[in-house]
């Protein structure tokens, strides 16, 4: 209806506005919570080589890798699951396969304490972020993120929305 699409603009304007989204990203709030990104993004995402790489550094890292694993050839390029997720892996550029169509990582994990200071090297592959524990609590650069995505329930809003902000060019 006009009452709920004004209200919907107004939210994307408020978001466009607080993160700084640039303009070639698209604005979408949806159901299901964070979770079902772990099986939308590799459905959505693995298109050319249907491969995916993971950087595991925590439960939500875990069960969003499994969750991939279920629709290409994912691997966990990094974990910190030796050390019960207490770290971020040392990453390097070499480490990415360049035939990958993504790099998902969860980029704060509240329940370890860790939390990325540096984006992953991983070059021109798009990167993937589950946001959730941290979405709208700092400034981020989303033009270095090819698609973010949130749960609500911590930083925004109602449990079961999910936000995700991703670059027009992935939307097929």
């Amino acid at each position: 209806s006009p009452l709920y699409q004004a209200i919907i603009d107004e939210a994307q304007e408020l978001l466009r506005s607080l993160m700084k989204i640039p303009e070639d990203y698209s604005v979408l709030f949806l159901q299901g919570g964070a979770s079902l990104q772990f099986s939308m993004v590799p459905l959505n995402l693995l298109k050319k080589g249907g491969k995916a790489d993971y950087v595991v550094t925590g439960q939500w890292g875990k069960k969003a890798y499994e969750e991939g694993c279920r629709f290409g050839d994912c691997r966990a390029v990094a974990s910190s699951a030796d050390k019960t997720f207490s770290y971020i892996p040392e990453l390097t550029p070499e480490m990415f396969d360049a035939d990958a169509d993504y790099v998902h990582i969860c980029y704060n994990n509240t329940i370890y304490g860790t939390k990325y200071a540096e984006l992953p090297p991983c070059g021109s592959l798009p990167l993937v972020a589950d946001l959730s524990s941290c979405i709208l609590s700092e400034e981020l650069d989303v033009s270095k993120f090819a698609l973010i995505y949130a749960g609500a329930q911590k930083n925004m809003g109602p449990a079961g929305l999910t936000t995700v902000v991703l670059k027009k060019e992935l939307l097929g």
